[in-house]
């Protein structure tokens, strides 16, 4: 079970913000440049970003149901803030994986503690 509606609003409307400007520079964290499906408007998303052979993996916390998945999906990739580069990644694929396979010991198990099941696995270009 993802994390509840709630905390998701409140994480995009605080924590987001605050986290956007260093995101893209921290370790495990990337942000998401994407592209609205109907707008076209440039958005970026903060997330949790973990290497994997040949692309990445981002925690899908809240599920796969959020706006920018489906832009991402819709779009057949986007660019990833990553380490203080911008980066290409596509061919992006929702993984369902309960035991949580390509996470870190101990990101495995806090995903674990909230249910995340959900995963994006995005090819490097």
């Amino acid at each position: 079970m993802p994390v509840p509606d709630a905390v998701a609003r409140f994480n995009r409307i605080a924590t987001n913000r605050v986290a956007r400007p260093f995101a893209g520079r921290l370790p495990g964290f990337a942000v998401v440049r994407h592209k609205g499906r109907r707008s076209g408007r440039p958005y970026r998303t903060p997330v949790n970003i973990f290497p994997r052979p040949g692309g990445y993996i981002v925690a899908l916390p809240y599920g796969p149901d959020r706006d920018w998945v489906k832009n991402v999906i819709a779009a057949g990739g986007c660019e990833l803030e990553l380490r203080g580069k911008i980066r290409p990644a596509g061919d992006p694929k929702i993984v369902h994986d309960p035991g949580r396979g390509g996470m870190p010991p101990g990101v495995r198990h806090l995903l674990g503690l909230i249910g995340a099941t959900d995963f994006l696995h995005l090819t490097k270009i």
